[in-house]
């Protein structure tokens, strides 16, 4: 029998060391399919597996300080944004790699951005992002959710408290404007 995420995730919240050690394993397979897809828009040459991505954000998000889990909706938002940020630095990383940066630290996804290229394209990404975050903070949160975490509609409109039809045209907008900003930048 699957258990239920939202349970686990308040055990957790709660302080349960054995809920956290569940909590891995019950959610695996979607936050492996949320890195799928956020990987589909990365160069194919690139070395690094969905797998050190799934691993890399689990570690980041457990991290963090006890954050208060409402449902499986809000965990599965919050590991998608965790991803994109994930991308974000190290695509800032490699940037700053051909500019004659140099880090020491090595994490499981160091080989993710394999041209420089690539790294600008996903800053100009992240720089598009917050501008519509500026412009608009919940289509920036659709984007979030929708591009990034795979989520549907229906579960969009339930993170963010709001109807499904208001989700449908703030992707709409959101996309919409990130391809103009985008057409500016690149």
């Amino acid at each position: 029998m699957a258990e239920n995420v939202t349970e686990i995730l308040i055990k957790a919240s709660d302080g349960s060391e054995d809920a956290y050690n569940r909590l891995f394993f019950v959610v695996y397979d979607q936050l492996k399919n949320i890195a799928e897809q956020q990987m589909n828009y990365e160069n194919p040459d690139h070395t690094f597996s969905r797998t050190d991505l799934v691993h890399e954000v689990f570690i980041k998000m457990v991290d963090k300080n006890r954050i208060d889990w409402k449902n499986r909706t809000h965990f599965y938002g919050v590991a998608a944004i965790c991803m994109k940020q994930l991308l974000v630095d190290y695509a800032r990383k490699k940037l700053a790699q051909k500019r004659g940066g140099d880090y020491s630290r090595q994490t499981y996804i160091d080989e993710l951005i394999p041209a420089a290229s690539e790294a600008k394209k996903i800053i100009t990404l992240d720089s598009s992002l917050k501008k519509l975050e500026e412009f608009d903070q919940r289509m920036a949160q659709v984007v979030d959710y929708r591009f990034f975490g795979g989520l549907t509609i229906k579960e969009t409109a339930e993170l963010l408290n709001v109807s499904a039809n208001t989700v449908k045209r703030d992707w709409a907008k959101a996309r919409g404007f990130l391809l103009k900003e985008l057409e500016q930048e690149l």
